[in-house]
Formats: C-alpha cells, structure tokens, sequence
C-alpha cells in the first residue's frame, strides 16, 4: 500500500446534520437532536454523533488507502463536536507491515486545537 502518510480535510457540521443522521442511524438521543434538553446537560447545546465523526474519518480512510479493509478501529471521545463549529478531521498512517496498515485518526476543534475524537485503526489490503 504506497499512498500519501496522511490526508486531512476541514468542515463544519449544521444541527441539520446532525437531524439527519440521527434520522438515518436510528440514534434519536435527545443530546444530538434537542437544543432544550441539550442545554440542560453539562454540555449545553446539542453534540454530534460519535459515529458521524467516524464516519467523516472512514471516508479519508478510503482516499489515503483505496480498496483496503478497516478491521479494527478503536476511538475515544474526549471532549465535544458542536454545530457551527470548523473542524480538522486527519487520518494519518502510523505504521505499516506486510499484512496492512495501521492508522491514526483525529478531529480536532479549529479555532482553539482541542481533540474531540481520537483514536486508531487497522487497514488490511
């Protein structure tokens, strides 16, 4: 597998957004989808799905390494993902052996560098 090392993109998510996927995946969680509610919470408004996220870092994960299979991929949350809010998600190749590839991933809060996903991957051929 010889591609680039990492692949980065920037975006921004909308409350749309993340009506949209709570609609598609079924996670109705009143903390993705209720500003009311959400301002409750210790968050204060409404915060992406853990898996959108994830999903943003498997679509890089198909452009740096074409064709290859994700086997294994282990993420952690630990801060955040607000609407309206730009956002680095960065895919990057950590290590690789004859049986793949292993892969760092991380989403990063543009305007103040905080992590708000981070974790790892194995991509095999």
């Amino acid at each position: 597998m010889r591609q680039a090392l990492s692949i980065n993109v920037e975006r921004s998510f909308s409350q749309a957004d993340f009506n949209d996927f709570a609609q598609l995946s079924g996670d109705n969680n009143p903390i993705h989808v209720d500003p009311d509610f959400s301002a409750g919470t210790r968050f204060g408004r409404t915060v992406a799905h853990g898996l959108l996220l994830c999903s943003v870092l498997r679509g890089l994960l198909g452009q740096l390494l074409p064709g290859g299979r994700l086997v294994e991929q282990s993420v952690m949350f630990p801060a955040p993902t607000y609407a309206g809010e730009r956002m680095c998600f960065t895919v990057s190749v950590s290590n690789t052996d004859g049986s793949g590839c292993q892969v760092t991933l991380k989403v990063i809060r543009v305007a103040d560098g905080t992590v708000t996903c981070e974790g790892h991957g194995k991509i095999e051929p």
